[in-house]
């Protein structure tokens, strides 16, 4: 089944996506980009749950008692960044801009919505349409978790535009996508001393060093040639005089991985070097492990499906480079079957860039594909042919 667009609801897409292209909102403060969300939504009668949710909301289309559950998901936030494309309806909001394309998501599936609402009587099922903050904070995925709404979905899709990839082009991939995004900051405290006078001290930027250097040996020799991941240190502050060892430094970084035994492998390496340089240095070291978002693991039999969809209705299908940027959408991957594409949309600067921006003639190929998707789905789970 493959559906139209009116131009007439397209060219209300359009213009609702530069609405709210000029409204951006940072996490949890998108209470503006909400109620436009209630006042559409409410506009084609589609049902808003009433969940204690801060922002973001959850819509559903259709009948459990027909049939299984599933989940679509786009999300809605902003970033802190002053708009620089000049478009007319550039960012009306100092410093904050949908520099990374939620305005695009939020607006093919709102489009999915609406075709999937017009043949609601003969959905063999419920589709839940998920609406979820703060995305790019890594937390927005957990508070609707929280709210136990998708106790009972079987399967759960999502996207991200892709503007290294053409309009018309849909990435697919079984198995690792995106990497989990884990943070970690060492704190090393010393003895202040003249500089002058260096035995009298223990020298915290000296313990620094050595544990920043020795953590790049992690991933060059315990982790396998065929893995992947990234330690990256990217901050680090100490002393407040030119002529005074000092007595504490903190740095910080980011760890990314496509694996969980990758992951817990870092963390304990993170750990046992730094304590073993401190040690060896005189100097007291704390690791502080922040875990961020898991790596996003797309179910092998949800991308055999994608791909059949995405054939039908003549997009191009690639199988993309994995990436080591995080998703909270992954979050969702550890209790629900689901997958994660992209979407081209041929764009001239990658995402979180001020100039970042986005052709609009690739939101009726995402509606069209999302909503076959979710039908092809529905129907797959109530024949049972495909176990998910």
């Amino acid at each position: 089944m493959q559906f139209e667009i009116s131009d007439a609801l397209l060219e209300k897409l359009i213009q609702i996506r530069r609405s709210l292209h000029a409204i951006p909102e940072l996490a949890f403060e998108e209470y503006e980009t909400t109620a436009t969300l209630v006042q559409l939504l409410t506009e084609y009668n589609i049902r808003i749950l009433s969940l204690p949710l801060k922002t973001g909301l959850v819509a559903e289309i259709g009948d459990d008692r027909k049939g299984p559950t599933i989940a679509i998901r786009a999300d809605i936030d902003a970033l802190p960044i002053q708009e620089e494309t000049g478009l007319p309806f550039s960012s009306k909001n100092p410093n904050k801009m949908h520099a990374c394309g939620h305005d695009f998501h939020t607006v093919a599936i709102l489009g999915t919505a609406i075709l999937l609402k017009e043949i609601e009587s003969e959905l063999p099922g419920k589709v839940q349409i998920l609406f979820q903050p703060a995305e790019e904070i890594g937390k927005g995925a957990l508070d609707i978790i929280k709210t136990n709404v998708l106790k009972d979905t079987k399967v759960i899709i999502g996207m991200h535009n892709k503007p290294d990839l053409t309009v018309g082009t849909i990435g697919i991939k079984s198995g690792p996508l995106m990497a989990a995004a884990d943070g970690f900051t060492v704190e090393i405290n010393g003895k202040s001393s003249h500089a002058a006078v260096p035995e009298a001290g223990l020298d915290s930027i000296l313990t620094a060093s050595h544990i920043i250097t020795s953590l790049q040996s992690i991933v060059s020799r315990n982790i396998s040639p065929l893995e992947n991941a990234v330690v990256s240190v990217t901050k680090f502050h100490s002393g407040k005089a030119s002529n005074v060892i000092a007595d504490k430094a903190v740095f910080s970084g980011t760890v990314r991985t496509f694996k969980m035994e990758v992951r817990q492998n870092i963390q304990n390496r993170l750990n046992e070097i730094s304590k073993s340089v401190g040690d060896a240095f005189r100097t007291d070291v704390h690791t502080i492990w922040k875990p961020g978002p898991p790596p996003v693991v797309n179910d092998e039999k949800l991308a055999r499906i994608a791909r059949d969809v995405a054939t039908d209705q003549s997009l191009h299908v690639i199988e993309p480079s994995i990436s080591a940027a995080s998703e909270d959408f992954s979050y969702y991957l550890e209790d629900i079957p689901g997958l994660f594409v992209f979407f081209g949309t041929s764009g001239k600067y990658e995402w979180h860039h001020p100039k970042f921006d986005l052709d609009e003639k690739a939101i009726p190929l995402s509606i069209k594909f999302f909503t076959d998707f979710s039908i092809t789905i529905l129907n797959e789970l109530s024949k049972s042919v495909v176990k998910i």
